[in-house]
């Protein structure tokens, strides 16, 4: 806290100053409570004892005496500076705001002020003024590695991110122990994509700070990245020891478990996280809910919580002046996803084929710029792209109102990367939810989600806190010129056995429940010779499903892993199997639509949730209803049928060979139409003056 000239208004007073000097705050106060039981308007004792107060973390105490200080003399300034500071540990920064900007009308070259203000109008999202403030601030203290690292903190939040991490260079040439200039520069380096610099940068803040709680938070975050789970999860670990209340992170450590396949508390883990969400605690986020959960209620319980803690609400968003009606709708798509990625793939089509005289199709990109032939692709099926990555939440916003965009798409949800702070900044009048996220977004300023009658039945729309624009078939768009190459693949090359049935799932592992193995366990015991084809996503993964296979008393030689490689190769190695065998609460969704694109049969057990339901949505779309089972026993049964009735399974390939460009799933011309018939009645809607309701678009 910050002394005050107060000390000379009466002797008594100089004693308090004293024993406070002299590191005896509690005997301070007491001098102080008895100058107040004498003379309760006592300018001096008011701020002192509202001080140590303060210090002491008495903070309703120590804001109601330096209320009081200020009401008896405002123009002593540093009253209203120790309230600011007190205000701000609170967690309450406008009000906050308000007693720095005070005391920055009563003393303007005070350089801790303006950091003080800097770090306040971050937390407000006044990004734009706290970058004014740390200039200021570094004005007044060059010298000073905390401005200088307070300056770079605002620079990243408005992502300028090569100027930030000029800005903490800056601080660490001033302190070369500044654990969190390095911890800073670490995430503006994880903005960029740069994981392997974020990675040093993080280790340096922990060698200097090691129980740096958030430097080995997002450490665990850069190893996930690059799929060193093993080690990403040694740093969750830690974070936890260290800061065991730290938001979603019991979550992250559970996700993390099921990437490598390792089930040791898996029941307990989940139970917790389920019962947590059901309490509003702050436990996982929505995505990680998807894999876990069967329910919609607590799908939509976790997303409310979860977009509470990004935006700060889960009500209107900003205020957005009615717009008048114009020529074309003007549609942006916004999206980190714009190069080669599952979102990409199945989206491509789609954009090339809108009606560009009815609507302009505008893309606002957050992602990478990967320069690859996806991305190029899509670029040019826009009539105009925003390389939006190096801006803020609230830039993006009103880029897109500049832009006057009508309906603004977030493709992203909650999954990796997502940023729906854009629109809660209401980035369009009309904000919709679709495609990368398979459930409620919980926002009352999203206001509608793209869906169809399979995956989101009318029985459910309580589930959904956005109306639901029903399209015929299924929601999911295709790409229906995506290339299989030609590449002759082989059992060999593949590691595949010769001879025998080869079930495959290539969803990526963390959808493989421990449930669902058994029951692949117990398929492979029933079809002797049969093998399972999984993704090796990780080596961690792979062993540990072999040492599960072993456990259930399968020979783990019967699990083979498929590495990753390029999507057309990918599909062309699909030719190898026999079945897809399908997967819940979390179902394939990309991979599925890549299976059946390829011609390999997918068989599914609907589930009750969206993302439970979207390969019954796929496969009813590409006419195949019977690959859809409703239990557990009927699913097995029917995957060791299919396995040893050949002519049973011949037929099923056979009408999916005839189906595949004659039925709506790969159709994207009627698709387009179907979802641009979507956003024409929204739009309609919203001229019309009407509030968002349910939309059927009909075939």
């Amino acid at each position: 806290m910050v002394s005050d000239d107060a000390r000379t208004a009466a002797p008594t007073l100089d004693r308090a100053f004293d024993l406070y000097e002299a590191g005896d705050p509690i005997e301070a106060a007491e001098v102080c409570q008895s100058i107040l039981e004498r003379d309760g308007n006592h300018y001096g004792a008011l701020y002192l004892l509202g001080s140590i107060s303060g210090e002491r973390r008495q903070f309703a105490s120590s804001i109601s005496l330096l209320r009081k200080a200020i009401e008896v003399n405002p123009t002593k300034p540093v009253a209203h500076y120790n309230l600011a500071n007190v205000l701000d540990l609170c967690n309450r920064p406008r009000e906050a705001l308000a007693a720095i900007d005070s005391y920055i009308a009563l003393v303007q070259d005070n350089g801790d002020a303006h950091i003080l203000r800097a770090v306040i109008c971050a937390k407000l999202q006044r990004f734009d003024d706290s970058l004014q403030s740390s200039e200021r601030a570094v004005e007044l203290k060059p010298d000073s590695a905390w401005a200088h690292n307070v300056r770079g903190n605002a620079l990243a939040n408005l992502r300028r991110s090569d100027e930030a991490i000029a800005a903490y260079e800056k601080a660490i040439a001033l302190k070369p122990d500044h654990a969190e200039a390095y911890y800073n520069r670490g995430n503006a380096m994880k903005d960029l994509w740069r994981y392997e610099e974020a990675f040093d940068n993080y280790d340096k803040a922990i060698a200097r700070k090691e129980d740096f709680a958030e430097a080995h938070f997002n450490q665990g975050s850069v190893l996930r990245a690059l799929k060193r789970l093993g080690a990403a999860m040694s740093h969750y670990e830690k974070t936890r020891t260290l800061a065991p209340n730290m938001e979603f992170l019991p979550g992250i450590i559970h996700s993390i478990r099921q990437q490598m396949c390792d089930w040791s508390a898996y029941e307990e883990e989940t139970e917790t996280l389920k019962r947590s969400i059901e309490t509003s605690a702050r436990a996982a986020d929505p995505f990680q809910v998807l894999s876990i959960s069967h329910s919609n209620a607590l799908n939509k319980r976790a997303a409310r919580i979860f977009i509470e803690a990004k935006t700060g609400t889960s009500g209107a968003a900003e205020a957005f002046v009615r717009r008048s009606r114009g020529g074309k709708i003007r549609v942006g798509y916004f999206s980190a996803d714009f190069h080669e990625h599952a979102t990409g793939q199945l989206i491509a089509e789609v954009f090339e084929r809108h009606d560009k005289n009815q609507f302009d199709v505008i893309g606002f990109s957050f992602g990478p710029d990967t320069g690859d032939a996806m991305r190029k692709r899509l670029m040019a099926a826009f009539g105009r792209f925003n390389d939006v990555s190096r801006q803020s939440d609230r830039q993006i916003a009103e880029l897109a109102r500049r832009l006057e965009i009508d309906i603004a798409i977030d493709l992203k949800g909650f999954t990796e990367a997502s940023r729906p702070e854009i629109f809660a900044h209401r980035a369009a009048p009309i904000q919709v939810n679709y495609l990368g996220y398979p459930g409620t977004m919980g926002a009352q300023f999203i206001d509608y989600i793209v869906a169809d009658r399979l995956v989101a039945p009318e029985s459910q729309q309580g589930d959904y806190v956005e109306k639901i624009a029903y399209l015929p078939n299924s929601y999911q768009p295709n790409d229906g010129t995506r290339p299989i190459a030609a590449t002759p693949y082989t059992r060999a090359n593949c590691s595949l056995p010769e001879r025998g049935f080869v079930y495959c799932c290539f969803n990526n592992n963390y959808k493989i429940a421990p449930d669902v193995f058994d029951g692949w366990m117990r398929i492979l015991k029933q079809t002797p010779g049969a093998v399972l084809w999984l993704l090796a996503d990780n080596d961690v993964a792979v062993e540990n499903l072999r040492k599960e296979a072993r456990m259930r008393a399968v020979d783990p030689d019967r699990l083979i892993f498929a590495a990753r490689m390029p999507t057309a190769e990918h599909l062309a190695r699909h030719r190898l199997a026999d079945l897809f065998l399908d997967t819940l609460p979390y179902n394939a969704h990309t991979t599925a639509s890549d299976a059946l694109w390829a011609g390999l049969p997918v068989l599914t057990r609907i589930g009750e949730t969206f993302a439970g339901r979207v390969a019954a949505s796929l496969l009813m779309a590409v006419g195949l209803p019977e690959l859809i089972t409703k239990s557990r026993a009927e699913y097995e049964a029917l995957a060791v049928e299919l396995a040893t009735n050949p002519g049973k399974l011949a037929g099923i390939k056979l009408k999916l060979a005839q189906n595949r460009l004659t039925t709506p799933l790969f159709d994207a011309g009627r698709y387009t139409r179907n979802l641009e018939a979507a956003y024409r009645a929204m739009y309609e809607r919203y001229h019309a003056g009407l509030p968002p309701d349910h939309i059927y678009v009909e075939p």
